[in-house]
Formats: structure tokens, sequence, C-alpha cells
């Protein structure tokens, strides 16, 4: 049995930079063991597989495995895997036409409009399976325990560091500066103690800071799932957005910002991303950025 692959980088316009995904745009007779040793033989934050849609009124069926585990729902897997099946202009046998795809997966239906420039696509965006959910906080000094911080880093007049979700549950707290989020280091065994991966994906980090192009510059630690840092996740960013727009004064808004992560990997990723805000709760979330091509070739499994 032999599958062709293709990688891109996904939320950024440069070879090397973004995050790296692995799309199998036909995964049709692979178990869910064969796709989950596939995704660990890849090694990236996250791989997918595209199955023919349940729903023919859909593009697809998608998904997403991180080395360790399957996920409910992401971000980049799902701009990356937009972008791939638009530059074939086919999936299953069935030709895409327009600029709106709809990809069926664990946490819902994923829908995503495509961005072309001279008619070629370079950009994706997506709108959250799940509406705004916040869960339960967490005292500041457990953050700092779990990230190597002090407790006096974390900043809490906006917010105490939270877990929410539009599909994915991850920890999120703002830390006071540039300096402190680049410094953090996640301990794996004190995340595990205090958010196992059933209470959380992992731990999101974020500071305002005006620098290369951005006006948020974030971290996300994932350990428990194979991702001990990931350059860029929408799935977690979409929701900070979320979280931002919630905690706005303001009954009725859209909020917009330009969110930077990876930049302490070297990986430097840039995602766009909107909420909608209306009678003082939050409706709907995006995130989007642009992608290139990579490489693509052959898994054989004979």
């Amino acid at each position: 049995m032999k599958l062709e692959f293709t990688t891109v980088d996904v939320f950024t316009d440069r070879k090397f930079g973004g995050n790296p995904l692995a799309v199998l745009s036909d995964a049709r007779g692979l178990s869910t063991e064969q796709m989950q040793s596939i995704a660990a033989e890849f090694n990236l934050a996250e791989t997918t597989f595209v199955l023919p849609p349940k729903d023919p009124a859909h593009t697809a069926e998608v998904r997403i495995f991180t080395p360790k585990a399957e996920m409910p729902f992401a971000g980049h897997p799902n701009v990356g895997t937009a972008f791939v099946l638009a530059r074939a202009g086919v999936c299953h046998g069935r030709k895409i036409a327009g600029d709106r795809l709809v990809f069926e997966e664990k946490a819902g239906l994923v829908p995503l409009d495509l961005t072309r420039e001279q008619g070629t696509v370079v950009a994706a965006r997506l709108a959250a399976p799940q509406k705004l959910a916040l869960g339960d906080e967490l005292a500041p000094e457990t953050v700092a325990e779990i990230c190597g911080l002090d407790a006096g880093d974390i900043e809490t007049p906006m917010h105490r560091p939270v877990i929410a979700s539009c599909g994915n549950n991850f920890v999120f707290a703002e830390v006071k500066s540039r300096a402190i989020l680049a410094k953090a280091v996640v301990r794996t065994d004190v995340l595990a103690r205090h958010v196992p991966m059933a209470r959380a994906v992992g731990v999101h980090l974020y500071c305002h800071a005006k620098e290369h192009g951005v006006e948020i510059q974030s971290r996300m630690f994932a350990p428990l799932y194979g991702v001990p840092e990931d350059p860029a996740t929408g799935s977690a960013n979409i929701v900070l957005i979320g979280l931002l727009a919630h905690f706005r004064p303001e009954a009725d808004l859209t909020f917009s910002r330009t969110i930077g992560q990876g930049f302490d990997m070297g990986r430097p990723s840039i995602l766009e991303g909107t909420a909608e805000k209306k009678s003082g709760r939050v409706v709907d979330t995006y995130i989007g950025g642009r992608c290139v091509p990579m490489l693509a070739g052959t898994i054989d499994l004979t």
C-alpha cells in the first residue's frame, strides 16, 4: 500500500517558517492505529488524513493526529489541509469549486474560506467549530510552577489563568513582558500533575508586544501530546482572540489582532485572529494565515 503525502509550512509566507504539516490527501484504507503510527513517524506537531465526507454537501472528513494522540480539532492542520486540497483542485474525485470548504471533524464542522492572489490559493481562514467556552481558573502560582516562572510574572488584572476552548481545551495565561514570555520553560512532570491530558491540551502563554508586525506574541506547550512547543497553534489562538474579546467592555464589537508565535523557536508564524461579539457574548471566532508548499513524497506500507 502506497500513500502520497504533501508537507506545507502554515501561518507563514516563506519556506522554513511557520508550522510544518503533513497531509495525506487520500487516507482510505488506513486504520486509526496506522494513522497514529504515520503521525509519529513524521513527528510533526500534527499530520492530517483526508477521507471522503460522510455528507456529500461537505468537502471531506479530516482526522488530525499529533505524534501521540488524535485531536478533535486543530488550527494549522485545517488551514494547511485546505491549502493543499484547494491547490490540487480535487478531493476524492470531486472538483473543488469556489472559495469555501467544509471539513467534518471530531469537534464538529469546520468551514474555511480561501484567499487567492492572481488566481492562486495562498491562504485560508477557518471558523471555530464550537463557541467560546470558559472553564476552571488556575492559580497564578500553579501556572508559574508549570512554566518555570515566578507567580509575579503572571498578569492578572484582565483575567486569571483559565482553561478555555473553541473545540480544544487550553490553559491561557498572560505574562507581564516579552522577556518573561521568552524565558518560559514548561516542566512536563508539573504539567501532568496539575493539567493532565484529559483536562487540557497544553498551556498557551501570551503577552501584548508590538514587534515583527504583530500585536501579540504567544507560545504553546503540549509535551503530554508529544509537542514540547508548537510553532503556531491556530486552535489556541482562535480561543485567545475570543477570550480577549470576551473581556473587553464593549457589548458589541469586531475584534481583530495579528498574533505572532514560534519566534523563540526560529519558526516565526503570523496568525490573523478575529472575534465577533454581540450583546455581550462572543458568537464567532476566526483564525487564518498564509501557507507555502514544501515537500511531496510517498509512504510505502507494503
